[in-house]
């Protein structure tokens, strides 16, 4: 099964880009972030019928604006779940941060954590308890089934490792690399997740987000924040990752690389 996250940053816009690349990547399973669209659009049941031409279903969960989140699978879609247990809200609203579904026998949760704007600001609260309420939800699921074949993949606005930033004195006083954000990603790994592209994909600069502002893809100056872990079900399993660097340098993409994962069916 060739699993891949990728936030597309507006599934309208990036249509272009993602038919191409799925015919080219051929994943199984694709977990998109920032879809900005709702759930309701007239647009997205188009862009729905375009995806299913290509093989795949798909669970989406949005209400337009920056968030929203999707499956695009081609292997069954079933048991879709839209939030997590528990899911804090911020300003009093629920954001679509979340779907999951199961894919092939894989639980698959597609993930948009929240961006936190700047260091103590409300919204980096919220992103704090967004991911405690993932690393609980998580624990509760291999709890009950420690056998469980479990992905969680996605954007988390965190790079935890300091090779995962372009520079540590420049992000040491910015959100995406403050000590608690990083520490809610170790937390995730505790519960016994394991980041199934990294070993694969090793660091400094096995990055998967740029700026378009700046010019920091040409710099060279990326973060890398967008992730597969998968549970040790999952993990045993992984053949080969890789960061699709050559999508984020085409035109009109998004500014994040899809992130890709290749793994063996169960013996």
């Amino acid at each position: 099964m060739r699993l891949a996250t990728w936030n597309v940053n507006s599934l309208r816009s990036r249509m272009p880009r993602l038919e191409p690349w799925l015919e080219r990547v051929q994943p199984d399973v694709v977990a998109l972030q920032e879809t900005k669209l709702s759930t309701h659009d007239p647009a997205l049941a188009g862009l729905e019928r375009r995806l299913a031409a290509l093989g795949y279903d798909v669970a989406h969960h949005g209400t337009g604006g920056y968030a929203g989140v999707a499956i695009a699978s081609r292997v069954g879609l079933e048991d879709v779940e839209r939030g997590l247990p528990d899911e804090p809200p911020y300003d009093g609203r629920s954001e679509p941060r979340a779907v999951g579904a199961t894919c092939g026998g894989v639980r698959v949760w597609s993930l948009y954590a929240p961006n936190g704007r700047r260091l103590r600001h409300p919204h980096w609260e919220y992103k704090l308890a967004w991911l405690e309420a993932l690393r609980a939800a998580s624990a509760g699921w291999l709890a009950a089934d420690p056998g469980l074949p479990l992905v969680l993949a996605g954007d988390f606005n965190v790079a935890p490792q300091e090779e995962d930033v372009w520079s540590v004195d420049f992000w040491s006083t910015r959100t995406h690399f403050s000590p608690p954000e990083r520490a809610a990603v170790a937390a995730l790994l505790e519960v016994g997740l394991v980041d199934l592209a990294r070993p694969h994909t090793p660091g400094p600069g096995g990055w998967t987000f740029w700026e378009h502002l700046h010019e920091r893809f040409v710099k060279r100056q990326g973060l890398r924040i967008d992730f597969l872990l998968g549970s040790p079900a999952v993990a045993a399993r992984v053949e080969g990752a890789a960061v699709d660097v050559a999508e984020r340098a085409a035109a009109g993409t998004s500014d994040h690389a899809p992130v890709v994962v290749q793994v063996t069916d169960p013996s």
